[in-house]
């Protein structure tokens, strides 16, 4: 297929990321001659994660780049021999070389297709869509959180379960309202806006003692004689401690040469990491030295870095600071030095960070965001709705587990500011609603259907891959961030807050409801 030639499509999942339950009931649909009935399942979870009232949909990508590209290798094959039973007939396993999915159907996300690959796409489809969905509604949480002016990046790349973790984390906190990350790999692979620093571990490895092999920093203009940057931070560094009320042998000697050596490296993007001794007594004025040496040559420093401690008090003191020294050394920029905070902050602490007045600008979050530590499972399923046009439907013994039968079609339902009512399924063959018309509905386990006019009306699902090609181009990862933060702008307050005992709402058709209560009383459909 097309997709072979697609670097990243056997990085996303291979046909063997998979429960050899889908390779036992495939050999058992092969042996029933049922290998190729046309079957269709659905993909869908029965909760919001987080206890909260909303979840982004994501992954989709991920999933069309495998199927594409799905086709077991021999390697693949030999192995499944190896774990099926030795009397299996070879036949079984010539058919399975012979598997692709190009008779495979993806609406977003419906699988249809025939009945023993659609039944092999199971785990590897949960797999790639359900963590994805979950980080990805997790950052969206966190970014309602910080509102819109804070800038947010993702760091948890080492916390992170696993590579491929880290990189679907890194990938999908940026759909979900993430300004950047620090993992390069998601920069290169899937286009992500990378940032990063330094760490404490860079400041500590100069002991001050240090000499650059070149010391001399050219003006910005490109015009003039370099300086000796070290020498002009020195300069400088008598003034601001006069300025501060400090000693001038208190700033510790190997955190400026450490900021200068950063700063030669980087005079237009320079940061400095304030607390790795002391941020009052070195971190500070360390940094105010060599901005301002910056700043004579025509530069500007960017940022500052705290990382631990009491992050907002700090930041409002350090505004206070910066403030005061721009207007002493007649520098305005420096009062808009951005402030960039990070350590273990989760929603509370995110919640403080971003209230009214607070001058922090920056955010990093690590272990909150790639970990989802209130919920580490978006509990996805995977269930058999037809099979040969019929109707399929689990009834079990716990009521939120039962399936809803049959191929269906799915619409959102908006009022007349354009916010979601409520999301309604009905069967495929039924006409499509329309704006302004009376519906009768029947929310879940409602012993009566109730009415509802939408002002409008948005099909949800789009058929994104048939006969092994794509239908339409799938939107770019900031294409897709752009949608995903339009759909969550046009959600109810109710619908927004982080603990809401109101889900959003999905409701059944009056002729899909008709079908469930028929195959509950046990009769043909």
């Amino acid at each position: 297929m097309a997709a072979e030639q697609d670097p990243e499509a056997r990085a996303a999942a291979r046909p063997l990321l998979t429960d050899l339950y889908q390779a036992t009931m495939a050999l058992g649909y092969w042996r029933a001659g049922r290998a190729r009935d046309a079957a269709e399942f659905e993909l869908f979870f029965r909760r919001c994660p987080f206890g909260g009232a909303f979840a982004l949909a994501a992954g989709l990508r991920d999933c069309v780049r495998f199927l594409r590209a799905f086709r077991l290798r021999d390697a693949d094959v030999q192995f499944l021999a190896s774990v099926l039973p030795p009397d299996t007939d070879p036949a079984f396993f010539e058919h399975l070389r012979a598997l692709d999915c190009s008779e495979v159907t993806v609406p977003l996300l419906q699988v249809s297709g025939p009945l023993l690959v659609v039944q092999l796409l199971e785990t590897p489809l949960l797999c790639l869509v359900s963590y994805a969905s979950l980080v990805a509604t997790n950052a969206a949480r966190l970014r309602l959180i910080a509102g819109p002016e804070k800038r947010l990046l993702e760091m948890g790349l080492r916390r992170a379960q696993g590579p491929d973790g880290g990189l679907t984390a890194s990938t999908y906190s940026y759909l979900g309202g993430f300004d950047s990350s620090s993992n390069v790999l998601a920069g290169q692979l899937r286009g992500v806006p990378v940032a990063g620093t330094l760490a404490h571990s860079f400041v500590t490895s100069f002991s001050g003692s240090e000499v650059p092999p070149d010391p001399m920093l050219a003006p910005a203009a490109g015009e003039g004689p370099g300086v000796d940057l070290a020498a002009k931070a020195q300069v400088w560094l008598e003034q601001v401690c006069a300025h501060l009320g400090l000693g001038v042998q208190e700033p510790h000697p190997g955190e400026r040469a450490a900021f200068v050596a950063y700063a030669l490296a980087f005079p237009r993007a320079f940061q400095g990491l304030l607390d790795t001794y002391s941020v009052w007594r070195s971190g500070l004025p360390n940094f105010l030295a060599v901005a301002l040496a910056l700043g004579e040559l025509g530069y500007r420093a960017v940022g500052v870095r705290l990382d631990s401690g009491d992050l907002l008090q700090q930041a409002q003191e350090i505004r206070k600071v910066f403030r005061a020294a721009a207007a002493q050394f007649q520098v305005p920029w420096l009062e808009s030095v951005l402030i960039v905070v990070s350590n273990n902050i989760d929603e509370e602490a995110l919640a403080r960070l971003a209230q009214e007045g607070s001058e922090v600008n920056v955010i990093g979050i690590g272990t909150s965001v790639v970990t989802c530590p209130q919920q580490p499972s978006l509990g996805g399923v995977y269930k058999l709705v037809a099979v040969g046009g019929q109707p399929r439907m689990k009834l079990t013994e716990d009521p939120e587990k039962q399936t809803l039968p049959g191929s269906k079609a799915a619409f959102r339902l908006l009022g007349s500011d354009g916010s979601p009512l409520m999301d309604m399924l009905q069967l495929a063959e039924e006409p499509v609603p329309q704006a302004g018309q009376e519906l009768r509905v029947w929310p879940p386990g409602a012993q009566e259907p109730c009415t509802v006019r939408p002002a409008q009306v948005e099909p949800l699902l789009r058929l994104c891959l048939q006969q092994g090609q794509l239908c339409e181009p799938l939107p770019s990862l900031a294409e897709s961030r752009a949608l995903a933060q339009l759909s969550l702008s046009r959600l109810s307050p109710e619908h927004r807050r982080l603990r809401s005992p109101a889900q959003y709402q999905v409701v059944l058709s009056e002729r899909l409801q008709a079908l469930v209560n028929s195959l509950c009383a046990g009769q043909s459909p």
